[in-house]
């Protein structure tokens, strides 16, 4: 394999074809952005129509989670083997086929099982469609390209609520799952034919030690970080499984640096345009993963609001992820990656200090204010960091590098909600526990449990004593989430002052050893 060949340009197409096919990706990451977070707003109906167990429902989430984190980097590496439009389309077609499944789904199990199936589909959806951008569009437009990526996969978040509530408010449940189908045939058609082939030329072996390695440890510390929570950080099941996740990932990481063909090229974990933009960009969703744990949460049960009616108040951190995405590449054109990236961080970190101030009796206007100067970080953070790495990754591996990112940034929106749900409900706890002394104790559990079963019991308990147990859970609640913002202030500023020291000046997405490998083969 030659070391002097350098990438030739992406094939050929008509800036018509090249924008018409970027749209059918973004439909396609849409609908995966839906689904992280439409379930949510379904789970107690769930509960009740399927007979659900708190068990159950947790595996409904986790079990998309788990395999989703676990497979997107082999699917990378199988996309640029065999071709990486043959093997996105049929992820589309996975995922759209195990959304009808889990909308008819008679039992929980099955659900589960089907959940676990549109894992599958999202976890070749989302690397692949980031490893085909470079084929599609030249590296002077991959920035706007990418800016459209990451507003699709980000937009689709927040509007998981809304569109959730919506459905649910309007038919039944099987419905949050229904609204994939159409909007994934849509998505399969137009990338069949708008999308071009591409594929590594002569391609190694599959690294198969190392598919087993990143897959099984990626699996075990997801769950065991998903588990934390629920069965206590010093349970010897978590413990085993974090442990063994790590011990896996090391194993993973030391084949990759002596494998004669490697998953993943060696250089790309010492290389700061990889590593710093890769941990800005899993900081930016840490953003996005924060805010949406717990803010849903206060505006629907101490606001009042619907499910619908909740997702419509997220709208600002949607628009100024849209604003802040469409602006940036004028931005890094004019003052280089570094600057963006560096500002949205720190403007991230500036929001959640000023937001740990809520109260119960905040106004929306203040949550607004605070929302959309999130989004606003989030957005300029998040294009420059993935064109950045994506300029490090050699064409050939175009998908098993984003497929990486991915995954890290998976592994931290679960370490973010694992962190974040620990010191919410520990301050919870904390500072509602002196307030349950003369509540019945079936009322105090559930008062412990959540905030919506505190509300519940203070409606059943009735009368002065249910006013007060209700004040002092919104109090409470509103403390723990001061701590949730404080926590993600600070790691969101330790990032900031990291990035800002270690990443290159110089640094701008330009492909660097991309031009030590050949290019990758267009097909189609």
């Amino acid at each position: 394999m030659s070391q002097t060949s350098r990438p030739s340009p992406p094939p050929v197409l008509s800036p018509a074809r090249r924008w018409t096919g970027l749209a059918a990706l973004a439909v396609a990451l849409l609908t995966v952005g839906l689904d992280l977070m439409i379930l949510n707003v379904a789970l107690p109906t769930l509960a009740g129509d399927l007979e659900a167990s708190t068990s159950q429902l947790q595996w409904i989430v986790s079990a998309y989670t788990v395999i989703f984190a676990a497979l997107m980097l082999p699917a990378g590496g199988l996309g640029d083997r065999y071709g990486r439009k043959k093997l996105l389309l049929a992820g589309l077609a996975a995922f759209t086929g195990a959304s009808a499944w889990a909308a008819y789904s008679g039992s929980a199990g099955m659900l589960i099982a089907a959940r676990a199936a549109m894992g599958i589909g999202a976890a070749i959806i989302v690397p692949l469609s980031l490893g085909i951008l470079p084929v599609l569009f030249p590296p002077e437009q991959r920035r706007r390209a990418i800016a459209v990526w990451v507003g699709a996969l980000g937009v689709g978040l927040p509007l998981g609520p809304i569109v959730g509530g919506w459905l649910l408010e309007h038919f039944w449940w099987g419905s949050v799952f229904l609204i994939n189908l159409p909007i994934g045939a849509a998505a399969l058609l137009a990338s069949a034919v708008l999308l071009p082939e591409s594929r590594a030329p002569d391609a190694p072996p599959l690294d198969l030690p190392g598919i087993a390695t990143s897959v099984l440890g990626t699996a075990a510390l997801v769950y065991g970080i998903i588990q934390g929570p629920e069965d206590g950080w010093s349970d010897p099941g978590v413990l085993t499984a974090i442990g063994g996740g790590i011990l896996l990932l090391a194993a993973f990481v030391y084949r990759q640096r002596h494998a004669a063909h490697p998953l993943v090229d060696p250089q790309l974990f010492t290389n700061p345009n990889f590593t710093w933009p890769a941990l800005a960009a899993t900081a930016g969703t840490f953003t996005l993963v924060g805010v949406l744990f717990v803010v849903p949460q206060y505006l629907q049960i101490l606001g009042g609001h619907s499910a619908l009616a909740t997702g419509i108040r997220l709208v600002p951190l949607v628009l100024a992820l849209l604003v802040a995405a469409g602006a940036v590449d004028k931005i890094v054109t004019r003052f280089g990656a570094k600057i963006p990236m560096v500002a949205g961080l720190a403007i991230a970190a500036a929001a959640f200090a000023v937001y740990s101030r809520i109260s119960p009796d905040s106004s929306y206007v203040f949550t607004a204010t605070c929302l959309a100067a999130m989004g606003l970080g989030a957005g300029l953070g998040l294009t420059p960091a993935v064109d950045l790495v994506m300029g490090t990754l050699p064409a050939d591996r175009a998908a098993v590098g984003s497929g990486l990112l991915m995954a890290i940034r998976q592994i931290g929106a679960a370490f973010a909600i694992a962190i974040l749900g620990t010191v919410l409900n520990a301050i919870y706890t904390r500072d509602l526990d002196p307030h349950l002394n003369n509540v019945p104790e079936p009322a105090a559990e559930a008062s412990r449990d959540q905030i919506a079963g505190a509300y519940a019991a203070a409606e059943r308990i009735g009368g002065p004593r249910g006013d007060e147990l209700a004040t002092a859970a919104a109090d409470a609640f509103t403390q723990a989430m001061s701590g949730v913002f404080i926590a993600s202030a600070v790691i969101s500023a330790i990032l900031t002052v990291l990035i800002a020291l270690r990443l290159p000046a110089s640094a701008t997405g330009t492909p660097e050893l991309s031009e030590q490998q050949p290019p990758a083969k267009e097909t189609g």
